[in-house]
């Protein structure tokens, strides 16, 4: 059994998507993976899906699956101990629901019990007690993080699950509480602030080669909603321009017939699910890509053997194909009527399809060519693209950005509103539209 030899230090990662990219990528010659490449999933396969109870169980996976990653996130970085808190076995003050709230994580009102609710509004249960989130996680209400829980009552071990990035809450209890979202962004989650809660992050610094200082250092600077995927393959911290090097976390949903998941194209969406269940999760699974076996381009994946991953017991890859089924069952959210408006949208969607050139690449009905694209044929620096084994950016599908408005747009967030991405493209590819058309545009992107 080939092992890690250090620990990854991320959360997962399914659906990269940012704004712009456009040639497509041989999946078959530059990936060996343990899972079959992609295939388009019909109407008529998702229903025979959906009968035979595929897609429930991939809810379930997607919900509640920690593919064993407890012996990270406790068993190395004694995170369980931290939420609990010296006053509950732990260490340190612990992780009250008001701090975990703070920092993006989410609970589901359905999982609460009406007394508990009752017990919220009427304020005799105490949300600044880490011994009131002790037993949130008894309820699974937590979105995102599993605990397991000794005999006496204590705190055992917590792992994570692809909903603790890709879930978030419809706030209709409170901030933060509400029913689930399955598929949306959480763009409050703030992970390093999370992984920042360990008391033996030296072993995550040794592996990046750095001290435990100027690492705490960097996981302060991700912020909410964003973490570094390929940190902990090529050991970038910083962007050439001294910026952190850290993306925003993608949705998962409206990935039916997407072929390339991920902002750079890195496989499909079952390579990709393979990939963070185990490298970054830190999963107990089977993974293998010849393409990060490259020390000159991902020295800390060599250093460590991420191309090529074995555990017996494999706990990850019989499960991909209804995570899969479950993540293609996830339609992409309508926008509220409300929030644009319906005839400048009208005249936007003739501007998106012809004088605005974007749906020579954004293809209807999916707003993806599913291809490819050079870093100059869209106007950015290539940093994140040179990262990835493919050097480009791919088209991303552009339904539902109302969703990913929050931390700004792009892979990295660089452009903060919608009208700073048409105004980039406005210049770069001198389309001469006027402030009127510039506007009519952004309309019908958040009508999408």
């Amino acid at each position: 059994m080939v092992k890690r030899k250090q620990a990854l230090v991320m959360f997962s990662l399914i659906a990269f998507v940012a704004i712009c990219q456009c040639t497509k990528t041989d999946k078959a010659a530059d990936v060996t993976n343990a899972v079959s490449a992609e295939e388009e999933v019909s109407a008529d396969q998702l229903s025979m899906n959906a009968h035979s109870g595929l897609t429930e169980q991939g809810k379930n996976i997607f919900r509640f699956d920690t593919f064993g990653d407890e012996e990270f996130w406790s068993g190395l970085l004694h995170i369980d101990k931290a939420i609990a808190g010296a006053a509950n076995g732990g260490f340190g003050p612990g992780v009250s629901p008001a701090t975990a709230l703070a920092v993006g994580l989410k609970v589901d009102v359905r999982a609460l019990p009406p007394s508990v609710i009752a017990g919220i509004n009427s304020g005799s249960i105490d949300l600044n007690d880490p011994a009131t989130t002790l037993a949130l996680l008894k309820l699974n209400a937590v979105v995102g993080i599993n605990g397991s829980f000794n005999p006496n009552g204590s705190l055992k071990a917590i792992g994570i699950t692809c909903a603790s990035c890709h879930s978030t809450v419809d706030n209709s209890f409170a901030p933060g509480i509400g029913k689930r979202l399955d598929g949306w962004p959480n763009r409050d989650l703030n992970v390093g602030t999370i992984i920042s809660l360990t008391d033996n992050a030296q072993p995550i610094a040794d592996m990046l080669h750095v001290s435990e200082p100027t690492l705490r250092q960097v996981l302060s600077k991700w912020g909410p909603g964003k973490f570094p995927a390929i940190l902990f393959m090529d050991g970038k911290a910083f962007r050439p321009d001294g910026k952190i090097a850290a993306n925003l976390i993608p949705a998962a949903f409206g990935l039916r017939g997407v072929n390339l998941t991920t902002y750079t194209g890195w496989g499909d969406i079952t390579y990709w699910n393979s990939f963070v269940a185990n490298l970054e999760m830190h999963g107990k699974g089977n993974f293998s890509d010849r393409r990060l076996n490259n020390p000159s381009k991902y020295p800390i994946a060599v250093e460590n053997s991420f191309y090529h991953v074995v555990n017996n017991p494999d706990l990850i890859t019989s499960k991909l194909q209804a995570l899969r089924a479950y993540q293609h069952s996830l339609d992409v959210p309508e926008p509220r009527a409300s929030s644009y408006d319906k005839h400048d949208a009208a005249k936007g969607k003739g501007l998106f399809l012809h004088k605005a050139k974007c749906a020579s690449c954004h293809t209807l009905p999916l707003y993806t060519d599913n291809r490819l694209h050079k870093a100059s044929d869209i106007g950015i620096d290539d940093f994140e693209a040179k990262r990835s084994p493919t050097g480009k950016y791919r088209t991303t599908p552009l339904r539902g950005l109302f969703t990913k408005a929050k931390g700004g747009f792009y892979h990295d967030g660089r452009f903060a509103k919608l009208s700073d991405v048409v105004d980039h493209y406005n210049r770069y590819f001198h389309l001469h539209l006027s402030w009127s058309e510039r506007h009519d545009l952004v309309e019908y992107l958040k009508s999408l």
